[in-house]
């Protein structure tokens, strides 16, 4: 099958043909759970010389060894809760909530309990679940990762010895013993927040040597306000201080505000009151809303966006101002003054102004 890209198409006809494949591809994936699970009722797979569903499913069916696990585990909770095939082909359920949710549906349940996580991401259902299906909390621990083996040395082919030289004072010699490579680094290992019960959370990642024992001396240094030097305690007062610490430097944010004269007109420079207004005003977090309404979550790389852009003369003001995430503030930008493009000499000029807002 020849794949062909849609260079062709205008935006809006992209748009409507990319929703329309995601959607035959929810009501493709629903149907492969549902023949998944009848195949795994009848055992076919014995028949067909597999010893497993997953062996035909990696085997056969061509699937990776994550997708096979999950689609297996979804068609068998949806073989008990039938009402599962319909929410995937919709696309109000995934096979990653389907997956959260399998060891907690049951006859009773299961009804409210898919309605409840209609549409929410990964994250809100593990909110969700911590809520109605609490954890205990986890045992603090630090602890120092197991350093890993060191290669052995290559050997020695069979029937050569290493070459004997000696000294002029006899001193017999020997090659050199290859050198040993250097063990592989170690893995990075992904960081874990997961809920375990409302407002409790287990925090897991993997830090430096400086890092463990900046942790411990604040620790001991503490031990006056959290006797038990527990590390969450530790860290949730450091991160106080970091973040009042950088909304003071981004964002101006004080207690005691000065009286300012605001930027003169023309300047580029945005007043502190300006800066600590659009801040608390916009949520700390991206304000670029589509035409459909969606506001950007993003509250990463955030800066400060003229919605007049500056080149034509925007001017500072509060209302006239508003948080973007980078992309967004960048995406505005070729809007107005079109996208940049890389030309001989290597600098950067715009293809195309358009009629736009920007920074």
């Amino acid at each position: 099958m020849k794949i062909n890209i849609p260079s062709h198409l205008s935006d809006v006809a992209l748009v409507a043909e990319l929703t329309s494949l995601a959607g035959r591809e929810r009501g493709a994936t629903a149907q492969l759970i549902a023949h998944l699970a009848e195949f795994d009722a009848r055992r076919l797979y014995l028949g067909a010389g597999f010893p497993s569903l997953f062996a035909y499913c990696t085997a056969v069916l061509r699937l990776s060894e994550a997708e096979a696990y999950n689609r297996i585990e979804a068609a068998r909770v949806a073989k008990k809760f039938p009402l599962i095939f319909d929410r995937l082909a919709e696309g109000s359920l995934n096979i990653t909530t389907v997956r959260l949710l399998a060891s907690h549906l049951t006859p009773d349940n299961h009804v409210a309990l898919l309605a409840a996580t209609s549409g929410k991401s990964r994250r809100a259902v593990e909110e969700l679940l911590a809520r109605h299906f609490p954890r205990p909390d986890v045992a603090s621990s630090i602890r120092k990762l197991p350093a890993p083996r060191p290669m052995p040395p290559p050997p020695i082919p069979a029937g050569r010895m290493p070459a004997a030289s000696t000294t002029p004072a006899g001193i017999p010699l020997t090659e050199p013993t290859p050198p040993v490579p250097a063990p592989p680094a170690p893995a990075t290992r992904r960081p874990v927040v997961a809920p375990l019960a409302p407002d409790r959370y287990e925090i897991r990642f993997t830090a430096d040597a400086e890092t463990c024992e900046m942790l411990r001396l604040a620790q001991d240094m503490l031990r006056h306000a959290i006797p038990t030097g527990d590390p969450a305690a530790t860290i949730k007062r450091a991160l106080r201080f970091l973040l009042e610490e950088l909304a003071r430097k981004k964002f101006a944010a004080t207690k005691r505000p000065r009286a300012s004269r605001g930027p003169a007109p023309g300047s580029r420079y945005v007043a502190a009151k300006v800066r600590r207004a659009i801040w608390i005003r916009d949520y700390g977090r991206c304000a670029y809303v589509a035409k459909s309404g969606h506001r950007c979550s993003s509250r990463s790389f955030v800066e400060f966006h003229h919605l007049d852009p500056y080149g034509v003369g925007g001017e500072a003001t509060i209302d006239r101002m508003e948080l973007r995430c980078r992309a967004h503030n960048n995406y505005e930008a070729e809007l107005f003054y079109g996208r940049q493009q890389p030309t001989r000499s290597g600098r950067s000029s715009p293809t195309r102004p358009m009629a736009a807002g920007g920074p």
